[in-house]
């Protein structure tokens, strides 16, 4: 290979790189997976290099790397695989009744890392309709779409294409663009997806701040009347893979003083994920002695009370996505994401 193949090769690598977050963003919205989408960008990495020499530039280079990414997108959608919450699939059980029945990974909304779906954008209003677009209500509802008017919502909602470049990008017409973002749009109006986690600043403001500290507290002293303080009459508590979800402070406490008691003495360590507030939870691990991780944890928060407390319990999956650490001795502040 001369020098002058290397540097456009080189050169090549760092311009489709650029892009890489905010493609990984796209294709997480698309699919609902954290995996499937870093699989789909790099399939899209792919087929862009060994394709350029094709690449005529009638379009940005940005453009056509949505236009392979839509396409590998689409194509992975095709088996018609809809991930979920826990509350789109069953009705809440009391707690007399909870049960851990496992479903298959492929069922489930998974969470992301900030860092990894969205770009450093300067426009604070920008960034807080990226960070809108990828908390957990509003994925599960974009998963409801059919995957053309998904991939059209998303494009035209959340990234501000204009119509006729989402025509170009689709190969249909503007008419037809406009009509499936209009289907779209119908179908989100028909489910509540704003409401729960549709009041978290960005940044967090000084009461949505001291009420983490209060939830910290509460959560690492395991103070059940503390916590009972800070969660919301209708809070919900999600456990994927365990399609049992939880209503009301008096069943999630009584979960976890019961079904949940082995959490007593858990550390917490900040993480950001889906635009939202979360903690990476560390158990204690009798074998050890030091914590080992039990959850990701993701809260929806809502005047001033916590609406939504998803723990996500694939660890061996999770950690290693948030650059955290599969086991510590020491303190959780000795813990950082990405660290």
């Amino acid at each position: 290979m001369s020098d002058g193949t290397a540097t456009a090769t080189t050169d090549l690598d760092l311009q489709l790189e650029r892009h890489r977050v905010e493609l990984t963003g796209y294709c997480y919205r698309m699919l609902g997976s954290s995996f499937e989408a870093e699989d789909a960008v790099q399939d899209t990495m792919v087929r862009a290099w060994r394709s350029y020499e094709k690449f005529e530039g009638r379009s940005s280079l940005r453009s056509w790397l949505y236009r392979i990414a839509t396409n590998v997108c689409l194509d992975m959608l095709t088996a018609g695989n809809k991930r979920a919450r826990p509350m789109d699939l069953t009705d809440s059980t009391p707690l007399a009744r909870a049960a851990l029945s496992p479903r298959p990974d492929n069922t489930w909304l998974e969470p992301m890392p900030d860092a990894r779906v969205l770009p450093t954008v300067e426009d604070p209003a920008e960034a807080a309709v990226a960070k809108e677009s990828v908390r957990l209500a509003f994925m599960a509802a974009l998963q409801q779409l059919p995957a053309k008017q998904r991939a059209v919502l998303i494009l035209r909602e959340v990234l501000a294409w204009k119509a006729s470049e989402v025509a170009e990008l689709l190969d249909t017409s503007v008419a037809s663009v406009n009509s499936a973002l209009q289907r779209a749009r119908a179908t989100l109006a028909e489910r509540d997806h704003s409401g729960a986690d549709a009041a978290v600043s960005d940044p967090l403001d000084e009461e949505q701040q001291k009420l983490l500290e209060r939830y910290v507290a509460a959560f690492e002293g395991y103070d059940m009347t503390a916590l009972t303080t800070l969660l919301h009459e209708d809070a919900v508590m999600t456990m994927p893979p365990f399609d049992l979800w939880l209503t009301g402070p008096a069943d999630i406490t009584g979960f976890m003083t019961t079904l949940g008691a082995a959490c007593a003495g858990s550390h917490l360590v900040p993480v950001s994920v889906n635009g939202l507030p979360g903690f990476a939870q560390y158990k204690p691990d009798e074998e050890t002695g030091g914590f080992s991780p039990w959850a990701v944890q993701v809260l929806e928060i809502s005047d001033g009370r916590i609406t939504g407390f998803h723990c996500f319990l694939d660890t061996k999956r999770w950690f290693p996505l948030f650059g955290l650490p599969l086991q510590f001795e020491g303190e959780a502040d000795q813990v950082q994401e990405g660290k």
